[in-house]
């Protein structure tokens, strides 16, 4: 792929103190990333080398600016070279570069300016940098915020001087960047990685996680502002000194076939998604065309950042296979950017595991009790296991009284490791309630372990909780995607206020029937499903195409949902349940058929 003919050096797995000492190793080799057009075609290589020496160059022209050692310079992470260069050049010169999400979705204008916005704020940038195109935006998002500068990319890498200027020490204490969840774009949370945490993580991953090797090549579509995108495919990579192809995350959405192309073009051998990509690059090919791909090669197919769905892997491994897919190659993990990144791995080379699980005694009184796997019931769920915790972490499950639970009992998730965030940057109270002073991380998430192994069941913020019964909403939205009209992503479940004080489960379902009768039978056969397999009365409604929100990293954002819903902007019950007199509504009689919304 156009790599020079220079030696590389020993292979070392991220065994270095900073991501700038990590650099200056992988510059002495031949790899580097390769960044492909929406075609497929490759459109620019950077060597580790040209990284390293465009990176030094900028990082003086960045202390020229004025910015001194830790202030935070914000950047729109579009998949493009001058990012990498960019957020290289802040770890050169010690200042903290803080990713930002670059619109995907359009029509949103004012609320990408908004969320830019609450980012600049939250960080208290110095300077904004993005591609010329992105400009626009960000001269309005910084409005207001009179110690903010904006600039483009190419025009402070090429104005860049000063190469007689030193630059500063970086050390492990350091903070590397801040990474903003993907969670509340009103109350941005930006997580604080250090060096030392970084490399704890990176090391951990490359070593354990993937087992990766000097042969190893990878492909990414992940965007550069999501945890995943930016630690496992920019800083992973520069850290094992590994090469790694680029797709641009809007260019997979639009044409997601170019991954499969990119993979079998390439030879690469590891690539990771979330469970919705490989469902949606399935479900575009045509019958005979995985012939024309060859996947031999791919040996971790990796899955994340959000619940894991085996039918989404079944399909994809089912419709890959002609092409060569092993479907051992799917590699489940767990992840959150509070730990850098990885938490847990299941076995390379062995395909995902699931647990055959009552929901019913799940639910009820949080024991995991596994069903037979022959033998189907309403109540069973396969979850599939995230594999073990890397070496580093200490886990634990506690109950509501923070005491530890043995095995097969869920509970919250509480992690303990070096590579675990020093805190939320400027929110002293959000870091208090999730970070003890000992060191454990609350994660929100819930779970259980068994034999060494965790599995994931959902997370604390999204439950339902109906009659004292913990209900997850991804069980109701299973349960709907089960039917052949609707695809995995495209139902989302969440709670309102009900008559008397009573919560009502809701349940938003995508869909783009335009005939009357199929979506009245539609919703009253999904409303019939959840009160057969769940026993629980939910009030279904089925809403457009493309309609349900979103968070940055592209998974359905529950809690958005809950907040359109309610302002009338999707469905057509929300604004009911808040201009009724008593401010609640009644669920639906059992039996009834919900009025479908249009379009």
């Amino acid at each position: 792929m156009g790599a020079s003919t220079k030696p590389n050096p020993e292979f070392r797995p991220a065994d270095f103190a900073t991501l700038v000492e990590a650099l200056e190793y992988a510059a002495r080799g031949s790899a580097g990333l390769n960044f492909y057009s929406g075609r497929g075609a490759l459109q620019t290589r950077l060597s580790y080398r040209e990284l390293a020496a465009r990176a030094r160059r900028l990082a003086r022209g960045l202390i020229d600016l004025g910015l001194r050692k830790g202030e935070r310079v914000a950047l729109i992470a579009e998949t493009s070279p001058e990012f990498v260069v960019t957020f290289f050049a802040c770890q050169y010169a010690g200042l903290i570069p803080v990713p930002l999400p670059a619109m995907i979705k359009l029509g949103a204008h004012s609320t990408f300016v908004t969320q830019l916005a609450n980012l600049l704020k939250a960080c208290d940038a110095g300077l904004a940098l993005a591609s010329r195109g992105y400009l626009p935006f960000l001269d309005e998002a910084r409005q207001g915020l009179a110690t903010c500068r904006v600039a483009a990319f190419d025009e402070l890498e090429s104005a860049a001087g000063g190469a007689g200027r030193p630059l500063p020490d970086v050390e492990p204490d350091d903070i590397a960047y801040l990474q903003y969840t993907s969670g509340s774009t009103r109350f941005p949370k930006g997580v604080m990685i250090h060096h030392r945490n970084a490399m704890a993580n990176l090391s951990d991953m490359v070593v354990h996680g993937v087992g990766a090797t000097p042969e190893d090549k990878l492909v990414s579509w992940l965007p550069f502002y999501h945890d995943m995108g930016l630690v496992g495919f920019l800083l992973v990579p520069a850290a094992a000194q590994l090469e790694v192809h680029y797709l641009a995350t809007h260019d997979f959405a639009m044409r997601p076939r170019l991954w499969l192309s990119l993979m079998t073009e390439t030879r690469a051998t590891i690539s990771f998604s979330p469970c919705f990509g490989y469902d949606l690059c399935a479900r575009r090919l045509h019958n005979g065309e995985a012939d024309r791909y060859d996947l031999r090669h791919w040996r971790v197919a990796g899955i994340g950042a959000e619940m894991i769905r085996p039918r989404s892997l079944d399909l994809f491994a089912t419709t890959l296979q002609p092409a060569g897919f092993d479907p051992r190659a799917f590699l489940a993990c767990y992840g959150m950017a509070e730990c850098t990144l990885g938490v847990s791995f299941s076995a390379v080379g062995q395909g995902y595991t699931t647990d055959y699980v009552d929901m019913g005694a799940l639910t009820e009184s949080n024991r995991v009790v596994l069903l037979e796997e022959g033998k189907k019931t309403s109540y069973g769920r396969h979850l599939v296991n995230c594999g073990r915790p890397l070496p580093s972490f200490e886990v634990e499950i506690r109950d509501e009284q923070g005491r530890p639970l043995g095995d097969y009992q869920a509970g919250a998730i509480y992690l303990r490791g070096p590579s675990i965030m020093s805190g939320y940057f400027g929110m002293p109270e959000e870091t208090a309630q999730h970070l003890s002073p000992d060191g454990w991380l609350d994660t929100g998430d819930i779970g259980y372990l068994a034999n060494g192994t965790l599995t994931i069941t959902g997370r604390k913020k999204d439950l339902i909780i109906i009659h004292g019964r913990n209900i997850w909403p991804q069980d109701l939205e299973q349960v709907c995607e089960s039917q052949p009209e609707v695809r995995p992503g495209d139902a989302v479940a969440f709670s309102v206020g009900g008559d008397g004080g009573d919560e009502v489960c809701v349940v938003l379902v995508q869909s783009k029937e335009q005939d009357e009768g199929r979506r009245r039978e539609l919703v009253e056969r999904l409303t019939r499903l959840l009160r057969e397999e769940l026993s629980l009365d939910c009030l279904v409604e089925l809403v457009p195409p493309r309609s349900l929100p979103i968070t940055s990293s592209g998974k359905l954002s529950r809690s958005k949902a809950r907040v359109e819903y309610l302002a009338g902007r999707l469905g057509r019950q929300g604004r009911r349940l808040v201009e009724e007199d008593s401010g609640r509504a009644k669920p639906p009689e059992a039996g009834s058929a919900i009025p479908a919304a249009g379009g």
